[in-house]
């Protein structure tokens, strides 16, 4: 099987493609964390690209039960066509709505799974997959049939660390932390979604950007995916450099600095840095 090495439209570090790579070779579940905002989710779309597979998408919710993910029998659909005289209520099939994991195991192509955001789930969510993970099959109870894999599929879960994860479940993945990019390889991100992109306006807007992400008390530190957005408004708006490059601690907040800042509590303490830096002044 090909190796993972990134794609032209995503910028995966070394240790990236390693995890990736050995998850693959092993056939366990990739279980990945980070920040929100650091590409855990497209990583899974990149990696289908990457290999030439079809991509299966679970996006788990607060309601998401682990059954849902093999199968749904819908009896009270049967139960009104029952008593609407349809001929479809002699077959139980009819009534069956095959699951992500179904999918999955019954793709004709070895497929990427991508159970995304699995900490959202109830706490018992990972420990119920633990046996269908495992033996990769499970038993369809109203038809008596039993479905299992062809081939284990590559897995890859995605956490944004909302709750901690069963001990027993970490056992059976493989993790990978997806740490916030470092400069240059924000450089290379940004080259892939603006390449020519006038280097100055990268180089202030990325000073201003961590310097954001450096503020103390900070309640959600600006991501990858909002830098981006930034620059792109910038560009739109064709900001002069010296709005850039003006080291004016009385204006503390950034220019369209909505991208940036997501709630009132942190664009209420820039307002304060920058009050108390005219009072200094």
């Amino acid at each position: 099987m090909a190796r993972f090495e990134g794609t032209e439209d995503y910028v995966a570090t070394e240790d990236l493609k390693v995890a990736v790579n050995a998850a693959v070779l092993l056939r366990r579940p990739l279980l990945v964390k980070g920040e929100p905002g650091t590409g855990k989710t497209v990583l899974a779309h990149e990696i289908a690209k990457a290999l030439g597979a079809p991509l299966i998408e679970w996006h788990v919710k607060s309601t998401t039960k682990a059954h849902q993910g093999l199968y749904e029998y819908d009896a009270v659909a049967r139960l009104r066509d029952g008593q609407l005289g349809d001929e479809r209520v002699h077959d139980i099939s009819n009534y069956i709505k095959k699951g992500k994991l179904w999918e999955a195991f019954t793709s004709p192509k070895l497929p990427v799974l991508l159970i995304d955001e699995i900490d959202k789930a109830d706490i018992e969510f990972p420990n119920d997959l633990l046996q269908e993970l495992d033996r990769m099959s499970f038993d369809v109870y109203e038809t008596h049939e039993t479905i299992t894999a062809k081939e284990r599929p590559i897995i890859i879960i995605t956490s944004n660390n909302e709750k901690e994860l069963p001990d027993a479940f970490l056992r059976r993945c493989f993790f990978h932390y997806i740490k916030f990019p470092d400069r240059e390889t924000m450089q290379a991100i940004i080259d892939v979604h603006y390449p020519g992109i006038q280097k100055t306006l990268v180089s202030k807007a990325m000073d201003i950007f961590y310097e954001v992400r450096d503020v103390p008390g900070l309640k959600k530190k600006p991501s990858t995916s909002e830098l981006l957005d930034w620059l792109k408004l910038l560009l739109n708006e064709d900001m002069p450099l010296d709005v850039l490059q003006a080291k004016d601690p009385t204006k503390a907040i950034p220019p369209l600095h909505g991208a940036l800042l997501k709630n009132e509590q942190d664009v209420m303490l820039f307002e304060k840095l920058a009050f108390m830096a005219r009072r200094q002044n």
